[in-house]
Order: C-alpha cells, then sequence, then structure tokens
C-alpha cells in the first residue's frame, strides 16, 4: 500500500531554514571549538580578571597575578569594625595550578559556547581551601575587632550615706561573625583583592532581664541586709558592714542562664587584710645549732596565709543564703605557706664538721666595733650549692643607720677614716676561710698596698657599692658559716662535708718599689705614717681530693702591692 504525503510549501520553507541556521551554528561552534583548543575558555573571567580566550602563557600570567594577590594581607569588616589579617592567620590556601587548569577546560554543552561568542562572560572561581580551625582561632582573636559583645545582664551596688542599694544591670544582645557563611564569603572573595565584608548574625546574652530583676528582689537585697563576721585565727574577728559588702560584691553571670554572687578577692583583701593580718604566720626556714658543739638542726616551720578565695566565696554564699540576722559568721581560711628549707632539706645538706676556719687579729677598737657588727650579721649565713655569696649583698647597707662607726681606711693609696673602716679585716679573714674550703673565687680585691697582719696575696677589701666578695659553694653540700669575735681578733669558721684538701704556697717578694711622700693638710681625717716599699708577689692554691689525694685544680694568682707613702700632716 502506497501512502502519499502532501508538506505545505510554507512548512518546507521554515524546515529549511531551522536546518540551515543549525548547519551554520554547527560550523560555527566547531571552527571555535579548533580555534579555542589551546586556550581558555571563551568569556572567562577569574576574581574580577578577564581570562577568556588566553593562550597558555598568557593563562599564567593570570594566575601569577592572583598567587600576588595570594600574598597580601586580607582587610575583613563588618558593622562592628575591622582588622587586616595575614592569609595564613585565615587558613586560606590558593591552588595555582588547579586554577590554571579549571581556566583552560572548555564548556561541554554549546550554549555556554554560543553565548560566550556572542559576548556574554562567565565567572570561574579560583580554587581556594580554608583550614577551618585556623580560620576559627583567628576569629577567636579578632572579637574585639569584629565583633560586638553581648552585655551579660548583673547586679551591682550603689553605696551612699553607708546604705549599699542593688542596682540592676540589664543585659543587652550582640553581633557575631556567622562563621560558616564567613567562611564561604572568604573563599569566594579572597582574591578579588578588596576588603570583605563579613556576615554576621546577633546573638543573646546567657541572662536574661526577668532572672537580673529576680536576682535585685531576692539575693542581692538579702546579702546586703546584715553584717557578716569573719573569725579568724588566735580568736581575731572582723565584722564586715553592709556598705563594705556592696562596695566589693556584684551578681555576674554563672554560664547556666544565672547570676552567681562575686566578691574581688583584691579588694576584699586591700580592705580587710590590716585587721587580719596578725592571723597570719611567716614560715620559719630550717637552720643549723652549734650549742652541742657540733651542728644539729633547728626544724621549720610552716606558716599560713589568709586565703582569700575560699574566705571571699563562703563570704558570698553565707551573705546570699536564706540567713539575714546580725549573727552571719563566716570562718576564715588559710593556706600553708611553707619554708625555702625544711627540715629534712637542712638534714640532707651534710652540715656536719669544720672544713675550714682562719682568724685575724690586731685591730682598733673602732674598727673592731665594725668588725663585730658585720660578724654578727654573716654568722648563721647558710650558702646552699651552686650559690654565690656577696658580703655587700648579704649585710646590706653598713652605715652609721645601721650602728656602724668611723674608723680608718685606704682611699687613694692613703690612710684616711670613714664610717665602716675595719670591715675589710673581717674580708679578708671570710674569703681564707672560703679559700680553705676550696670553694670557688667569684670576685676579691687586694689592698692597694700590703698590711702586714694579713697573708700576702691571700686577703681581700670592701667598700660598699664598688668592692666586694663573692665565693660560690661549688660543693653538692651546704656551707653553714660560723663566725666569732673578741676585742683582739675575729674567726670565720665553714661547717659542711670533707671533700678536698687545700694547699697553700706563697710566692717570693719581687720588684721593689720605693715609698713616696704625701704631705696632706692637718685634720682629723690625716694620718701622719711612714711608708712602706711596694713589691710583686704570688699565691698558689692545690686543690686535692680529700679521699684519694689527686690533685683537683692548681691556681696562681699575681699581685703587684703599691708602696705605702710616707704621710706627712701639715
Amino acid at each position: 500500500m502506497v501512502v502519499s504525503v502532501n508538506t505545505h510549501p510554507a512548512v518546507l520553507a521554515v524546515v529549511r531554514v531551522a536546518v540551515g541556521i543549525a548547519a551554520t551554528l554547527g560550523i560555527v561552534l566547531a571552527t571555535d571549538l579548533v580555534l579555542t583548543d589551546d586556550t581558555t575558555a571563551r568569556g572567562a573571567v577569574v576574581a574580577g580578571i578577564p581570562a577568556g580566550n588566553l593562550a597558555d602563557a598568557q593563562a599564567q600570567a593570570v594566575v601569577d597575578r592572583l598567587s600576588e594577590r595570594a600574598n597580601h594581607r586580607v582587610r575583613l569588616r563588618t558593622d562592628s569594625g575591622s582588622a587586616t589579617v595575614a592569609p595564613d592567620d585565615l587558613g586560606l590556601y590558593f591552588d595555582a595550578a588547579a586554577t590554571k587548569a579549571r581556566l583552560m577546560e572548555q564548556p561541554r554543552s554549546p550554549l555556554p559556547r554560543l553565548m560566550a561568542i556572542l559576548g556574554r562572560t562567565h565567572t570561574v572561581e579560583p580554587v581556594v581551601t580554608i583550614d577551618r580551625a585556623v580560620f576559627d582561632a583567628t576569629l577567636d582573636d579578632l572579637r574585639p575587632e569584629l565583633e560586638k559583645a553581648a552585655v551579660e545582664g548583673g547586679v551591682h551596688y550603689e553605696v551612699t550615706d553607708d546604705v549599699p542599694t542593688p542596682v540592676a544591670d540589664m543585659p543587652a544582645a550582640g553581633k557575631r561573625v556567622a562563621r560558616d557563611a564567613a567562611a564561604t564569603t572568604l573563599v569566594t572573595e579572597w582574591l578579588d583583592d578588596k576588603p570583605i565584608d563579613l556576615p554576621t548574625e546577633d546573638f543573646d546574652p546567657s541572662v536574661s532581664a526577668e532572672v537580673v530583676r529576680q536576682t535585685v528582689a531576692g539575693a542581692a537585697t538579702r546579702a546586703v541586709a546584715a553584717p557578716v563576721t569573719l573569725d579568724g585565727a588566735d580568736d581575731v574577728s572582723v565584722r564586715v558592714t553592709p556598705a563594705q559588702l556592696g562596695s566589693v560584691l556584684t551578681f555576674v553571670a554563672d554560664g547556666r542562664g544565672g547570676l552567681q554572687p562575686e566578691i574581688d578577692p583584691k579588694r576584699s583583701a586591700e580592705m580587710l587584710r590590716p585587721e587580719l593580718a596578725e592571723t597570719e604566720r611567716k614560715a620559719v626556714d630550717a637552720t643549723f645549732s652549734l650549742s652541742s658543739g657540733s651542728p644539729t638542726v633547728v626544724p621549720s616551720r610552716d606558716g599560713s596565709r589568709v586565703d582569700w578565695d575560699k574566705t571571699v566565696a563562703s563570704t558570698a554564699a553565707t551573705a546570699t543564703g536564706a540567713d539575714v540576722s546580725d549573727s552571719r559568721v563566716v570562718e576564715v581560711a588559710y593556706a600553708p605557706v611553707k619554708p625555702k628549707l625544711t627540715t629534712r632539706q637542712a638534714r640532707g645538706l651534710g652540715v656536719r664538721e669544720v672544713v675550714s676556719e682562719f682568724t685575724t687579729s690586731g685591730f682598733s677598737s673602732a674598727s673592731g666595733e665594725n668588725i663585730r657588727l658585720v660578724a654578727a650579721e654573716v654568722d648563721g649565713a647558710l650558702v646552699m650549692p651552686g650559690e654565690k655569696f656577696s658580703l655587700n649583698g648579704y649585710t646590706g647597707p653598713r652605715g652609721t643607720a645601721q650602728g656602724y662607726v668611723t674608723s680608718t681606711i685606704i682611699d687613694d693609696g692613703h690612710a684616711d677614716k670613714a664610717v665602716g673602716g675595719g670591715i675589710s679585716q673581717f674580708a679578708t679573714t671570710l674569703y681564707n676561710a672560703a679559700y680553705f674550703a676550696g670553694l670557688e673565687d667569684v670576685a676579691h680585691t687586694e689592698h692597694s698596698y700590703y698590711i702586714s697582719r694579713y697573708p700576702e696575696a691571700r686577703e681581700a677589701t670592701v667598700f660598699e657599692g664598688a668592692i666586694d666578695l663573692v665565693f660560690r659553694n661549688n660543693t653538692k653540700h651546704g656551707i653553714y658559716i660560723e663566725t666569732g669575735w673578741s676585742p683582739s681578733d675575729v674567726t670565720v669558721r665553714m661547717w659542711s662535708t670533707t671533700t678536698v684538701d687545700v694547699e697553700s704556697i706563697t710566692g717570693e717578694r719581687y720588684a721593689y718599689t720605693d715609698p713616696p711622700s704625701l704631705k696632706l693638710p692637718k685634720g682629723d681625717n690625716c694620718i701622719a705614717s711612714t711608708g712602706s716599699r711596694g713589691f710583686t708577689t704570688s699565691n698558689t692554691r692545690i686543690i686535692s681530693d680529700a679521699a684519694s689525694g689527686a690533685e683537683i685544680s692548681r691556681n696562681t694568682r699575681t699581685v703587684k702591692y703599691d708602696p705605702a707613702p710616707n704621710v706627712a700632716c701639715v
């Protein structure tokens, strides 16, 4: 059977036109496909930079511009403020290679390609990643700059004529960065190289206005309805008035939607410490007694101090409780204070025998008084293993306020007088005791000219603020210093554990120099004297192991003494 279809000429014309257009478009698209095979997609725009139909080198230039932008600091903005941050601190990373590959991709659908031929652009997103942990941590730090904090509800007091009145601090909403949306915005807009407006959201404080009103009417009013008595040690009681409570008490958010009482420990301590100070006890370090002829440990004693945090917490709880009578009482809490040197530590220091002893004599009564005072100050000093002992540092000032008197000193190479004269004799005695104990010589200075009652090249002078005597306990045992004084001599004894033997060798004198003549104005400070020759000599200290006898160290110190002048008072 044969079917005949008659097509209207107009329909055939439309079909022919459509087929022609389709063929033409196909040719155009095919041609464009061939022409753009090694270029970026036509009409592409990346981070605001036109990047369509670019050859490989040109595309790389665009990516390089983006890489440069990726090193720029990022300016963030919100309604509350702004901040400029390094990209690394926001956890941002730009993948240049992946971005270039994305630019080189051609559209699979013919429609976008056709629209691009007709001049329409399309956005190619750069490949950006963000480390949310780094991003969130930085935004936490930037809250003061970018966010408006919510105002938590609370209660404080206004004190007028010693009458405290609770005052409501009403809450107010805050504004914070919407983190998820902000991260998306940052990834999208970072490489546009312009300020980025971060999205924000409102948030409410944890404490409601109703909770604040209830607290004012309840706990805050009860807290100052009557005084609170603090019962301390030794039967000391301190009455805290309602006005005093109001000056240190507030109600703050507890993190669970409520308000809790809070007393300022620092302000409370300033207010109450004068009355409670006598209830505190200082810790007493262990020390040594020689009353039996050998060292025995005098035990340490723990001290105590007011634990203000615990005391004010108890005070706040009591003040806001149901009891509003005058009988509200809080026990003062105390924290132990440990001594720096405990009994056990002292017993482990090995202070048990005399390891060195040295005596000097031949001083005037005025010098003797100064020597007595400084010896009394140093008596009982304990030098821990590894510690340095400074004579000036240990005694502090040595002036008339401390009882020191005027006596002979050496000033500018000749005898003179000053407060504290004679202390160098004690310094020499102490130096020699440290010398024969084998302790490390850190700093000492000899007299400018030789004084016959001291050992040559093994003596020391001191002057407050200028010349010091310093040695270090380089043993593993403690060094306990005992001093003894009489009107004719002074002794320094060091107690510890013997570990070394010390030998002292004094060298020969040589390079003598003659004394000059010196005329000084008559007066109390002029001391006429016959001079003596100067010379150079040395001292060698040899330290050996006490157990084996093996030599540990050998050190020679050379000293040049100036001649003492012939002084005439004219």
